[in-house]
C-alpha cells in the first residue's frame, strides 16, 4: 500500500501494554501514525494540528475526563473515532490480536475483507472421471463404538442456555383471582335486592331526621363516578410513554451512534434505546462514551424498569425491551428481534446503522409500512452497510447520523 493511501491516525493511550499492541495493529493495518500520546498530558491543539483522519482511543477510566478537551476533534464529522478497551487490548494476543487487526484494517480502509490470508487462492473443483466417493466409502473401516465412546465424555461439557430443554413442561395453574371485566359490568348493571333494615328502637324523646328524597332508578351501571387514581410523577399520561426509538448497530456502529445522539435535542419526547453488541461486554463504558456527547441522560437498561421519555438506554446483552399496551419497559432476555413488531408504529422508529444484523430488515420494513419511521445509515462513512442497503431495497430512506437525527426531531419534537 502506498503512503498516499495510508490513513492518518492519532493514537490516544496511556503508556503500557495496550498502547504497544495498538501501535503494532496500526502498523499491520497500513496506517500512518501522525500522533501517539497520553491524553492526560496531550495538549488539545496538538491533536487538531496533527490533522488525523482517524482517532484510536484506548479507553479506560483514568482518561475519560481528559477526553472532553478533545471534543472539537472527536465531534468532527470528517474524523472517524474508534474506541477500544485498554484492558482488552492489553490481553489480546495470538489469533484474537490478528483478528482484531484485520477488522481494524477494514475499518480504516473502508472495506469488509476481514478473512485471514490464503482464502484468495483458487481452490476450484477439477473435473475427474468416475463417480464421486460415497459417504460409506469415506468411513469404510470406522467403528461407530469408538465414536460413541469419544463423545460420551463430552456430553456433559456441552454449553446450555435459557432455551435448553431440561424436563417436561408443567401446565400453568389458572389464577382464580383474575376478574372478567365484562361479566363484572353485567352483574353490576343488574338490579340488586336491597335487604330490609332492622327496626329502630322507639325513643319517645328523639325525632328521627327526615329521609333524603329517593334517587331515580339507574338503568345501568353509572361509569361517570369512576375516577383514575393519579400516579406519582404527573399521572397516568406521563407514566406510560407511547412508543420508542430503537437503534441497532454493530461493527463501526459506536461512532455512528455517537453522532446520532449528539444531534438529538434535550427533552426529546421518546426513549431512545441503543442495541450494540460489544466483544468485551463493557456496556458501562459505552454508557460513559455516549454521555459525553448526548444532550439527554444516558443509562444502562435494567430489567424490571420502565423507559422514560427524553432518556437514552444502552441495552446490555441480557436485557431486552418489551411493549405492554404501548408502554415500553425492560425485561431479561437475549432475543431482541421479536420486539420490533410489538412497537406502536405511528409512535416509534427503527434505525439500522453500520453493522446491524440483516435479520432485522424484514421486521423493520414491515413496521415502516404501518407508519413507523424506519431509516438506515447511508453508505458514506458506514463501515458495514449490508443491513442499511437491504433496508433501502425495500423502500426505506438512508441518511447520515445527523440527517437521521433531524428526521426524528422533525417528527416528534
Amino acid at each position: 500500500m502506498s503512503v498516499s493511501e495510508a490513513k492518518r491516525v492519532a493514537l490516544l493511550a496511556r503508556p503500557g501494554e495496550a498502547r504497544e499492541r495498538l501501535r503494532v495493529a496500526l502498523h499491520e493495518a497500513g496506517a500512518e501514525i501522525v500522533l501517539e500520546d497520553d491524553p492526560n498530558a496531550l495538549d488539545a491543539e496538538a491533536l487538531g494540528n496533527s490533522a488525523p483522519q482517524v482517532v484510536l482511543v484506548a479507553l479506560e477510566p483514568a482518561i475519560e475526563d481528559s477526553l472532553e478537551r478533545f471534543d472539537s476533534v472527536l465531534h468532527d464529522p470528517a474524523v472517524a473515532v474508534i474506541f477500544d478497551e485498554a484492558e482488552l487490548a492489553a490481553r489480546r494476543q495470538g489469533w484474537d490480536a490478528q483478528r482484531w487487526a484485520r477488522h481494524l484494517a477494514a475499518k480504516l480502509h473502508g472495506h469488509r475483507d476481514v478473512l485471514p490470508p490464503g482464502r484468495e487462492e483458487d481452490v476450484g473443483l477439477q473435473l475427474e472421471p468416475g463417480l464421486p466417493v460415497t459417504p460409506a466409502q469415506l468411513h469404510e473401516g470406522d467403528n461407530v463404538s469408538d465414536y460413541l465412546a469419544s463423545v460420551a465424555g463430552m456430553a456433559l461439557e456441552l454449553p446450555s442456555d435459557d432455551f435448553a430443554y431440561t424436563g417436561s413442561f408443567q401446565a400453568r395453574e389458572t389464577d382464580e383471582q383474575v376478574i372478567d371485566a365484562d361479566a363484572w359490568l353485567r352483574s353490576a348493571s343488574a338490579p340488586a335486592e336491597t335487604p330490609s333494615a332492622p327496626p329502630l328502637p322507639e325513643t319517645p324523646s328523639a325525632v328521627p331526621p327526615p329521609l333524603p328524597p329517593a334517587a331515580p332508578a339507574a338503568s345501568g351501571f353509572d361509569l361517570s363516578r369512576l375516577e383514575l387514581e393519579p400516579l406519582e410523577g404527573g399521572g397516568l399520561a406521563s407514566a406510560r410513554i407511547q412508543g420508542a426509538v430503537l437503534v441497532f448497530a454493530g461493527i463501526g456502529g459506536p461512532d455512528a451512534v455517537r453522532k446520532l445522539l449528539a444531534d438529538l435535542p434535550t427533552g426529546f419526547p421518546k426513549p431512545v434505546m441503543v442495541h450494540l453488541r460489544l466483544d468485551g461486554g463493557r456496556y458501562d463504558n459505552l454508557v460513559r462514551q455516549m454521555e459525553r456527547v448526548s444532550h439527554m441522560p444516558v443509562l444502562l437498561a435494567e430489567a424490571g424498569k420502565n423507559a422514560d421519555a427524553g432518556h437514552v438506554y444502552v441495552l446490555p446483552g441480557d436485557v431486552v425491551p418489551f411493549v405492554d399496551a404501548g408502554a415500553v419497559g425492560f425485561r431479561p432476555g437475549a432475543v431482541i428481534h421479536t420486539v420490533i413488531p410489538q412497537l406502536p408504529p405511528t409512535d416509534s422508529a427503527v434505525l439500522l446503522l453500520s453493522g446491524s444484523d440483516t435479520a432485522l430488515v424484514d421486521a423493520a420494513a414491515a413496521l415502516g409500512s404501518e407508519g413507523a419511521l424506519v431509516m438506515g445509515q447511508s453508505q458514506e462513512g458506514c463501515y458495514d452497510p449490508a443491513a442499511p442497503k437491504a433496508l433501502a431495497a425495500l423502500g426505506a430512506d438512508l441518511g447520515s447520523p445527523a440527517q437521521i437525527a433531524q428526521r426524528l426531531t422533525d417528527r416528534w419534537f
